[in-house]
Order: C-alpha cells, then sequence, then structure tokens
C-alpha cells in the first residue's frame, strides 16, 4: 500500500472518488492536489485532506485559493508548471493522474522520472505517446497500474500471469452508451443532453460523450496496446450493456477470465493505492442472482464510426494517434458548446487525421505538434 498521494485533477469524477478512497484508508495522506477552476470543491478538499500543495489551471483561479484558504499552510501554485510540481512531489509515492485530455502527458512524465507509482485514470497520456511512457517506465523501474475499469480488470486478470505469450486476445467490455440500438437517422438529430446521460457510470461531460460516439473505447483499445505490450488484431471489443464484466483475457488454451462487479470506479482506483494487497471497499456487492442476464454483442462500426478510426491509427501508430486524440478533444469541446452536430465528431476527427503530416517514430515533441496541428485542423473545418 502507498503511503502518500497526489492527485491531479482532484476536483473532477475521479479525482472526488480518489479522494473518497483516500479518506477511507487512514494510512495514506495527501501531498497535493490539482484542479482546473473550481475554486470552491479545491478549498474544501484543502480543508478536509490538509495537502502540501494545491494548484489551480489559471493564475487567477490560484489567486482566488489563495484567499479563500488563506488561514492554511498551503503552498498554492497554478499551471504546467504547478501541475509537474505536484506530479514529482519528494514526499508522495503515488500520483493518480485524474486530469482530461493532454494536459496528462508531461506530468505523467515527471511522475515517472521521480519513480513514482502511476494510477493511470489519463487514457490519453498512452494514446498519445505510449510507447515513450513504458519505455520511461521500464527505465525507471516505475509501476503503472490503469484506473480505467476495464483495464484495471485486465490488469487484475493478468496478476497470475504477466506473460503476453500466454496472451490470445484481450476483450473489452463496452456498454454502448446512451445511443445503442438507435439507426443513423436518429443519430443526426441527438443533442448534448441527450449524449450525456450515460446508463451506467456517472463520468465527467468529455469520457461521456467519447462514450456515445464509442470514441472511449478506441482510445481504451490504443490504452490496452501500450500498456500489455500487444497489437490491435489482439484487443477486441464486444458491448455489453450491463457493465457487470469489466473486461476478459482469453489465453493460448482457450481459457478466458474475467472481473466481475458493480459499475463502481471506487474499487480500480483503491486498487491502485493498496496493490498488490486489497483492502475492504466501499462498493455495492454483486449479487449474480439478482443482476440480470449478462449479454454480449459486436459493436456497429458503421453508426458509430470513431470505433473503427481509432483501430485505423492504432495499426498506424505514430502520430496518428495524438492527432486523432487531439482533435476528438476539440471536436467534443465543440458538441458540448453547441456548436457542432454528434456526426461532426466523427467528420472532423477523421479530416484532421489525413490532413496531420504523419510521423512514424515520433519524439516528445512530434507528439505535441500533432496534437497542436489536429486541433487547429479541427477549427478549419467548422
Amino acid at each position: 500500500m502507498v503511503k502518500c498521494v497526489s492527485v491531479l485533477g482532484s476536483t473532477g469524477s475521479i479525482g472526488r472518488q480518489s479522494l473518497d478512497i483516500i479518506g477511507r484508508l487512514p494510512e495514506i495522506r495527501v501531498a497535493a492536489l490539482s484542479a482546473g477552476s473550481d475554486v470552491e470543491r479545491m478549498a474544501q478538499q484543502c480543508r478536509r485532506f490538509r495537502p502540501e500543495l494545491a494548484v489551480m489551471a489559471t493564475q487567477e483561479a490560484a489567486s482566488r485559493l489563495a484567499e479563500a484558504i488563506s488561514d492554511l499552510d498551503i503552498c498554492i501554485a497554478w499551471g504546467e508548471e504547478g501541475l509537474i510540481r505536484a506530479a514529482a512531489m519528494e514526499s508522495a509515492d503515488c500520483v493518480i493522474t485524474a486530469v482530461v485530455g493532454m494536459v496528462g502527458l508531461k506530468p505523467t512524465l515527471a511522475a515517472i522520472r521521480a519513480g513514482k507509482r502511476i494510477g493511470l485514470a489519463n487514457k490519453e497520456t498512452l494514446v498519445c505517446a505510449g510507447e515513450l511512457v513504458m519505455a520511461e517506465a521500464e527505465k525507471y523501474g516505475v509501476e503503472i497500474i490503469p484506473v480505467d475499469s476495464e483495464h484495471s480488470a485486465i490488469f487484475q486478470c493478468l496478476m497470475g500471469n504477466r506473460s503476453k505469450d500466454q496472451i490470445r486476445r484481450l476483450i473489452l467490455t463496452c456498454s454502448g452508451g446512451p445511443f445503442f440500438g438507435m439507426d443513423e437517422e436518429q443519430l443526426k438529430t441527438v443533442t448534448k443532453a441527450d449524449a450525456l446521460k450515460h446508463p451506467n457510470w456517472k463520468m465527467g461531460a468529455k469520457i461521456t460523450v467519447d462514450c456515445a460516439t464509442l470514441m472511449n473505447k478506441g482510445l481504451e483499445v490504443i490504452e490496452a496496446m501500450r500498456l500489455y505490450g500487444l497489437p490491435a488484431e489482439q484487443v477486441d471489443v464486444v458491448i455489453h450493456r450491463q457493465s457487470i464484466v469489466h473486461s476478459m483475457v482469453e489465453f493460448v488454451d482457450g481459457a478466458v477470465m474475467a472481473q466481475l462487479g458493480t459499475p463502481d470506479m471506487r474499487l480500480p482506483i483503491q486498487l491502485a493505492l493498496t496493490y498488490p494487497d486489497r483492502a475492504p471497499c466501499p462498493v455495492d456487492r454483486l449479487d449474480l442472482l439478482t443482476c440480470g442476464d449478462l449479454t454480449f454483442r459486436k459493436p456497429d462500426t458503421r453508426r458509430f464510426p470513431c470505433l473503427a478510426l481509432a483501430y485505423e491509427c492504432a495499426k498506424r501508430g505514430g502520430t496518428a494517434c495524438p492527432a486523432m486524440n487531439g482533435a476528438n478533444e476539440e471536436a467534443v469541446a465543440l458538441f458540448l458548446a453547441d456548436k457542432i452536430g454528434f456526426y461532426d465528431i466523427y467528420r472532423l476527427v477523421r479530416t484532421a487525421v489525413e490532413a496531420v503530416p504523419f510521423v512514424e517514430n515520433p519524439t516528445l515533441e512530434q507528439i505535441l505538434e500533432a496534437d497542436r496541428l489536429a486541433r487547429k485542423a479541427v477549427a478549419h473545418g467548422l
């Protein structure tokens, strides 16, 4: 079990649930917290957990936080430099990366180079720079323990057998999002409010929209490839509406292992903190006699083409993945601002991926440039 944690993105859904778990584990204290613009919630968290450092996204938000907690002995910082500082805190032995998007890449690398265990909830880090990040983790002897429910499920299935030579395929489960079963005509008219009604999980707006387009599952395919060193051909997706089976591993002998549980992110969060041990967790217990039938179907990539696009980029590699991710972040932001329609997300992302010059083995600088160009291409494609 870790002893001291920095939580990046502490006011978001995963961050709040992380602090809920930490608050129930008296052995763990908090070194640093970071947030975007939610000063009120950050102030409450600072009073509850008394971190050494609190980081806000902007100088203005940091100034307001400083005023709100002026009676506390907490150092306050802001921006990317502050986020990197929080990730590399000397007192922390683990960093939960719960920020959304490419903003998590540099802090994650900083935490790895400082020798911290990574509780990885920021999938964009591996989507955009997976080879680089995993190479750094191996170099510095750092554990990367996934917090996504699907990748935590795979991690748990592999705890007794980590050799990739024994794996035939990984099977990621997918709820299908709020639009499962709708035809193309219906999907053309769905709204932001419709997209934010996930059937099983309570998450932030961006990831909830990604679940609606199935882009989230595409990002998870790439993340699984990076985490477990497998090609895209060995990572499958199945629609599982009940979100009870969180993912599966099929081994070369035909055995299939699955991790089951109620849909509650606190279990994978806690495992990232207590691994290799387990502790009682405040989640509802799964009752197989009352949870209903468990069903599995093939995803429809014609109606939800973002998943197919993600597979294309996964197989191509290089800067195709950061270009796709950056374009998707921009397109989803436009959708959430009611500036584009549901299918415009896919249109803009594909156009951007095709517009960004391809680099097969990119450096960090080339990855960041692909991200920048893709975002610019989305703006031009409106």
